[in-house]
């Protein structure tokens, strides 16, 4: 991460909290706390107010930047909820995204709605069969983007008997069903469409190349084809 972005990056770490001690920057960044200091004066030399609290930690000054806005109670809870969701069914790459994306809503909150949304993150919890296969890939952001983009994916695939195999695909989809994320795509290799359990791909690269073919079925009738009806 260049200091540009990691600068942004603290920007709205501190806006996202009440206070933020320099210790926890340090950690989130994998910096020093000298350059932490550092990133923080450069931070206040560019115009944005800085405040600190014994005991407590770092703050921007209230109101600045972004006007603060308000969320009903509904509201905090249904974002809440969402995070738990992510971070127990999507793979890393997605949980890094969302985080981001909740730490700039938190960033422009009035201090009390901060401290409500920190309070009733503690009471909500999913609990999953032990047994469940974990998302510990980081593909899923990737696989996105190729599908958003239509161009075509290389990557190796493992299969249920550990044989591995190298594919280039034309990615039309994702679907989430019996507690795994499956790519659906056309295959190169096989010249038809393929279900590759996300988990199971080992390595992939988007080449940024347009897809060959141009028709496509639509994901909604793939799915009528899968073995299961969840």
């Amino acid at each position: 991460m260049n200091r540009i972005d990691r600068l942004f990056g603290i920007f709205t770490l501190l806006q996202s909290k009440k206070y933020t001690p320099a210790e926890k920057i340090a950690e989130k960044f994998s910096i020093s706390i000298r350059t932490v200091y550092r990133d923080l004066k450069a931070l206040n030399e560019s115009g944005i107010p800085l405040g600190f609290e014994q005991n407590k930690g770092y703050f921007i000054v209230q109101g600045f930047f972004l006007p603060p806005i308000s969320l009903t109670s509904d509201e905090a809870n249904a974002l809440l909820i969402m995070e738990s969701i992510v971070y127990r069914f999507t793979d890393k790459s997605i949980q890094k995204h969302y985080t981001n994306a909740l730490n700039k809503v938190k960033a422009v909150l009035p201090n009390a709605q901060k401290d409500k949304i920190d309070s009733l993150s503690d009471t909500i919890k999913i609990q999953v069969p032990p047994n469940r296969e974990q998302h510990n890939y980081e593909y899923l952001s990737t696989l996105q983007q190729a599908i958003s983009a239509k161009t075509i994916i290389e990557f190796d695939y493992k299969n249920n008997t550990d044989e591995i195999s190298s594919r280039r695909a034309e990615p039309i989809g994702l679907i989430f069903y019996a507690f795994n994320w499956h790519l659906i795509a056309w295959c190169h290799k096989r010249n038809d469409y393929r279900d590759f359990r996300v988990s199971r791909i080992i390595v992939v690269k988007d080449t940024q190349m347009p897809f060959q073919k141009n028709d496509h079925i639509p994901l909604s009738d793939y799915m009528k084809l899968l073995p299961v009806n969840y």
